[in-house]
């Protein structure tokens, strides 16, 4: 059985690069992989294209980032909330490449991309600019706007509990986009907070099977700044 253990965070990241496209999992602030995050921001990395559903909060987790200087795009439902102000003043520097996708289409791209199809159609943004571009298709008087697949590099993501296979659970909202970021990207490296034994995981209860996993780092709970608590 291969081992997909990362000792130490540094080994976890390695393969990461610049100029990466990361999905990265979370809604909000559940779901982030906060500790990965602020390896890749400890590593300097830069170029970055970000796949998230939003831009960062506060600056922690994807703030972060593009506080750095690691991100040179993001691809994402909300940019702009009260919390995200890392964002709105990068962009308006112009410092920062945006490309807005409604929430349903993101999650059905990286599905697609996952499953191997050549893309998709839907109603949604037919008419308006986020359809600028893009090949429309009318089906029984009906258009649909041609959605293709987001493939990524790396998927970073956050699990409750991970075994020696790979297979993850999630606490509760916190699954979010990460089952199928797992699905959309060459490379998966998860932050999981708890260990347990092979076997311990009720089968019914693992959401993303260990062969959508290349690597995990048991990183325990996390503490906002320090990356002391992923040790």
């Amino acid at each position: 059985m291969k081992n997909k253990r990362a000792e130490t965070l540094e080994a976890a990241l390695d393969p990461v690069g610049d100029g990466a496209t990361i999905l990265v999992g979370g809604f909000g602030i559940a779901g982030v992989p906060e500790i990965l995050i602020d390896g890749i921001c400890g590593r300097g990395l830069r170029g970055l294209t970000i796949v998230a559903n939003n831009a960062g909060t506060q600056r922690t987790g994807i703030a972060r980032l593009l506080a750095e200087g690691c991100v040179a795009k993001i691809i994402c439902t909300f940019p702009r909330s009260k919390e995200s102000f890392v964002f709105k003043e990068l962009y308006e520097a112009g410092k920062i490449d945006l490309e807005v996708v409604p929430q349903g289409t993101l999650a059905e791209r990286m599905r697609a991309a996952g499953a191997g199809l050549g893309g998709f159609l839907t109603p949604t943004g037919v008419g308006s600019e986020l359809a600028a571009g893009k090949p429309i298709h009318e089906i029984d008087g009906k258009e649909y706007v041609l959605e293709r697949p987001l493939h990524a590099d790396f998927a970073l993501l956050k699990a409750k509990q991970v075994d020696a296979r790979g297979n993850l659970t999630y606490r509760m909202a916190a699954r979010n986009f990460n089952p199928i970021m797992a699905m959309a990207a060459a490379h998966v490296i998860v932050e999981a907070t708890e260990e347990v034994a092979l076997g311990a995981l009720d089968p019914e209860c693992i959401i993303t099977p260990g062969v959508f996993v290349d690597c995990y780092y048991v990183a325990g709970a996390y503490v906002p700044g320090s990356l002391e608590a992923a040790q």
